[in-house]
């Protein structure tokens, strides 16, 4: 039987499947389709499935927690991404978005994630 995320791409599954150990820690299964769904559209199917089979079964759930915070981080926050959500102290807005996701909701750039930092304070992230 294939697993959530192969099920949303529409691809083939087995026993084997890197995405299936990854979406253990989503409880329901309509949150695993979509959050496997917008990591697809993010980061690209077959990248998606690259990143998953190139770490050990047991790391897989954090690699795709992680990688969802990161799309999230960087769909509210282009310029920053999720650390400079976390550097601001913004991080409730990463953690927003990635509930958004999880609920099927679309994201958008977050105008609150720039308030109060000048453009200067954004180059001195990159120094």
């Amino acid at each position: 039987m294939s697993c959530n995320g192969c099920r949303v791409l529409r691809k083939g599954c087995s026993e084997t499947c890197p995405l299936r150990s990854c979406l253990q820690w989503i409880e329901s299964p309509e949150s695993q389709q979509h959050a496997t769904l917008f990591l697809a559209k993010f980061f690209g199917r077959s990248d998606l499935m690259s990143f998953a089979a190139s770490v050990p079964e047991t790391k897989r759930p954090g690699l795709f927690q992680s990688l969802l915070f990161e799309g999230c981080g960087r769909m509210v926050n282009p310029v920053n991404g999720a650390v400079g959500l976390l550097w601001s102290g913004n991080w409730h807005v990463c953690e927003a978005a990635v509930e958004t996701v999880l609920a099927g909701g679309v994201l958008r750039p977050s105008p609150e994630t720039f308030a109060g930092v000048s453009n200067k304070q954004n180059l001195n992230l990159f120094l």
